[in-house]
């Protein structure tokens, strides 16, 4: 395509040569001559500058000339991935039916247009919505409910009654409803407790590879309508998950966890158990929760504390050789009563 033809595809504003043609879409760090990226942040101003690219879309307010051919857009990273959609090979379709490998219990009953790949299995029981795919060693166990349009990767598993939501997307290797992690411990070892619960998704959730959501040991573990869960992330048992959340990798939740809606835990947090964490808040990369966080609170740290406290004790520990050093040089000048020595 060239620019001028990006252009009015986004509906952008052309500034440059607009017959430059490109053939590839490439990240600003990646990009070469005949590659279309985009610029994400005005803060990174020098990877533009530093780029091969021959057109890079940019926000509406960039004003400095590059030797690119620029395109001004309100969003320069919707913008590319509209341009992505529109250029990439059209998504893989799953045409309804029934592989013959499947095994399917004579009394599941499965809606209008579902697909069931090769040597899925699906237990006594099971209800499946209109539309949804069952791919490849897909497990759905006794008596599952499971809404329309819902997409299952290869090699899923849905443990016995629990129950999905429309248009969930569950990617390979996920397992929900897993027993809990729940143990009496005595004298005499470890004494398994019954997890006798089930989980539940709502509605719009997606769950990424290798993740797993642990059944309740009574009751419900809940994901709620919206929630988007990352891969390796593990959710444990009688947790409730509200609307809109955001988890992402390596995060763990100990069981019995509320947390709210539009809630944002990022790469590697991990949970105590019990703890209560309010609509809109955010927990940052490694943090550690061992109390609860308010709503629209923002924690950071191995033990986590208000993010701005945090940063400044992590600000302060940079500086403890020059300080340890200047401590020291005061210790000897001053005598053992406090006052200073004198020359």
């Amino acid at each position: 395509m060239t620019a001028r033809e990006i252009s009015e595809l986004l509906g952008g504003e052309l500034v440059g040569d607009g017959d430059v043609a490109v053939t590839r879409l490439r990240s600003i760090l990646s990009a070469g001559k005949g590659d279309v990226t985009f610029l994400a942040r005005a803060t990174y101003a020098a990877r533009a500058r530093a780029s091969q690219a021959s057109v890079i879309l940019v926000g509406r307010d960039w004003k400095e000339p590059l030797k690119q051919t620029l395109i001004r857009v309100d969003n320069p990273s919707a913008a590319f991935q509209r341009l992505t959609e529109a250029t990439a090979p059209p998504p893989v379709k799953f045409a309804p039916g029934i592989h013959p490998t499947a095994v399917i219990a004579p009394d599941a009953k499965l809606g209008n247009d579902v697909s069931v790949q090769p040597y899925a299995v699906i237990e006594p029981g099971a209800v499946i919505g209109d539309g949804t795919v069952v791919g490849a060693y897909v497990y759905v166990g006794h008596e599952v409910k499971i809404g329309s349009q819902c997409l299952f990767y290869p090699h899923v598993v849905i443990r016995d009654r629990c129950l999905v939501g429309d248009r969930v997307v569950l990617h390979s290797g996920v397992v929900i409803g897993a027993d809990g992690f729940g143990y009496d411990s005595g004298p005499q070892g470890h004494k398994k407790i019954p997890q006798l619960g089930i989980v539940e998704l709502e509605d719009d959730v997606e769950i990424g590879a290798n993740s797993t959501v642990d059944r309740a040991r009574f009751d419900r573990t809940i994901i709620g309508q919206g929630t988007k869960i990352d891969n390796l992330v593990q959710i444990g048992h009688n947790c409730v998950v509200g609307r809109h959340c955001i988890i992402c990798s390596q995060v763990g939740i100990s069981g019995s966890c509320v947390i709210g809606n539009g809630v944002i835990l990022a790469g590697q947090v991990g949970l105590a158990d019990h703890l209560n964490i309010g609509d809109g808040a955010i927990a940052l990369a490694k943090s550690g929760l061992h109390q609860d966080v308010p709503p629209k609170g923002k924690v950071f740290g191995a033990v986590a504390r208000p993010a701005g406290e945090e940063m400044k004790i992590e600000a302060c520990k940079v500086r403890l050789p020059e300080l340890f050093t200047r401590v020291k040089q005061i210790e000897k000048r001053l005598d053992e009563s406090g006052e200073e020595k004198k020359d």
